[in-house]
């Protein structure tokens, strides 16, 4: 299987895992008026959202490279992972409009024993999301599937908040809902704010392989000299490499152009996450 199949069978599959959950806790906190059980629901509705957000960002991501787009069109991943931490602002705004409308409603949360049963069950099915996610993920070298897995990480702090409220209203501490609503509320605004800036630093072509490997593995090739002006690109799993390689002036052009082609293959044998390697050659002065 590919790796664009791989990653759409994993978002499929946390697709209807997370439209399951969250259709459970918002008819269950609707019916109960837990806002912050409701506010959870929410949280795990927008994970299906970006669910659906990242199907259709892979297949544009999943493009081979064009006259228009000729480093390939993965940095679509990257910009689909923005719109998952936009999503998770959007969630926060919805779960502190609930609680809001809570406190002015006066309703009171109902606490059952059904209450717990529902949200550990959802836990333990938000814990195999994140778990099943980031792994493949970090596998693949996917940004969206490592930030989506952080998205449901969230939901799972969340639930476990929601968890310790209930706990609370059951002693007899009513506010205690609407106070894990907010909390809830702030702890995703500051999830989304993480995704975004990481997401960010991938756009504005932030140094993606540590450049003191690429000149290990450059000047370990014989006829290299030095080298130096090394730069780096892309995504994680979609780097490209450009560098300065210093040669011997008393050698040819073909001689020099088949070191640089085994520069190349060295550090594409060395870092498997490297697409390409751009190498201008210079002659040295030693």
């Amino acid at each position: 299987m590919d790796r664009t199949a791989e990653i759409r069978k994993v978002l499929i599959v946390t697709l209807a895992l997370n439209v399951l959950v969250s259709a459970t806790k918002i008819v269950f906190g609707y019916l109960t008026y837990s806002v912050a059980i409701t506010s959870d629901g929410f949280h795990s509705l927008f994970d299906g959202v970006s669910n659906i957000a990242g199907l259709v960002g892979i297949y544009i991501a999943s493009n081979p490279p064009d006259e228009s787009h000729p480093y390939g069109h993965r940095k679509y991943e990257t910009v689909f992972t923005i719109f998952v931490g936009v999503l998770m602002f959007i969630t926060c705004i919805e779960i502190l409009k609930d609680v809001y409308a809570s406190l002015r409603g006066g309703h009171e949360a109902s606490v059952t024993g059904a209450s717990f049963i529902i949200m550990l069950a959802t836990l333990g099915i938000n814990i195999f999301v994140t778990t099943y996610e980031k792994r493949v993920g970090q596998r693949l070298n996917s940004e969206f599937l490592v930030a989506d897995a952080q998205h449901t990480m969230s939901d799972i702090m969340v639930t476990t908040g929601v968890i310790a409220g209930l706990v609370l209203i059951k002693l007899g501490v009513p506010f205690a809902d609407p106070v894990i609503g907010v909390l809830v509320g702030l702890f995703v605004a500051r999830a989304g704010l993480q995704i975004i800036r990481e997401s960010t630093e991938a756009l504005v072509d932030r140094t993606m392989v540590d450049t003191v490997v690429i000149h290990e593995v450059a000047c370990s090739i014989e006829g290299v000299v030095e080298c130096h002006g090394i730069r780096t690109r892309g995504t994680k799993g979609c780097v490209f490499v450009d560098l300065h390689m210093l040669v011997s002036p008393d050698i040819s052009v073909a001689a020099a152009h088949k070191i640089a082609d085994r520069v190349e293959e060295s550090i594409k044998a060395r870092l498997p996450e490297v697409q390409d390697v751009v190498v201008h050659i210079e002659p040295s002065d030693k």
